[in-house]
C-alpha cells in the first residue's frame, strides 16, 4: 500500500471551504487542464454512498473511475473509496480543519496498483509525482475561490 498526503492553510473558514467542495461542478473546477477527466455520472454530494463515475485518459485509452463516499463528518471530512477503476485500491481522505479562522485542507490517498509491489515499485514515484501536481493544482484553485468570497 502506497501514501500520499498534500495539505495548505486556506485563509477561509472551514464552512466556507466545505461549501465550495459541496459545489456539482467540483470535479470540472479542480480537475487540472492537462489531465482531462469527463464525469459520466454523480449521485449525492458529499455524504455517505454518494457515487461518482468518471472517465479519465491515459494517453489515448479511456479509463473508467466509480468512487463512492464511505464517510461523511460536515466541515470536517469526507472520505471515498474506490470501486472499480485503475488501482487495486484507492482511498481519499479530505480533512478540513480549523485553524484561528482559516482552513488546513489536508488530502490523503493510500493505494495499490495492480501487480503488486514490484510494478508499485518501479511505478510508485511516477504515480506520487501526478499527485503532487494535481493536488498542489487543486489546493490553488481551492485557495484562489474561497478566499476571494
Amino acid at each position: 500500500m502506497l501514501h500520499f498526503q498534500h495539505s495548505s492553510i486556506i485563509n477561509a473558514p472551514v464552512e466556507v471551504v466545505w461549501k465550495f467542495h459541496e459545489r456539482p461542478d467540483i470535479l470540472q473546477v479542480l480537475n487540472p487542464p492537462w489531465q482531462p477527466v469527463k464525469v459520466v455520472r454523480r449521485e449525492g454530494g458529499l455524504e455517505v454512498g454518494a457515487i461518482t463515475e468518471f472517465r479519465l485518459f491515459l494517453g489515448p485509452l479511456p479509463l473508467t473511475w466509480l468512487a463512492r463516499h464511505i464517510e461523511c463528518e460536515k466541515n470536517r471530512l469526507f472520505i471515498d473509496q474506490l470501486i472499480s477503476g485503475p488501482f487495486d485500491s484507492w482511498v481519499h481522505r479530505h480533512e478540513f480543519q480549523p485553524e484561528n479562522g482559516k482552513t488546513k485542507l489536508t488530502d490523503v490517498v493510500a493505494f495499490s496498483m495492480p501487480g503488486g509491489s514490484t510494478v508499485e515499485f518501479i511505478s510508485g514515484w511516477l504515480i506520487q509525482a501526478q499527485l503532487e501536481a494535481m493536488f498542489r493544482y487543486r489546493h490553488h484553485v481551492t485557495k484562489g475561490e474561497c478566499e476571494s468570497l
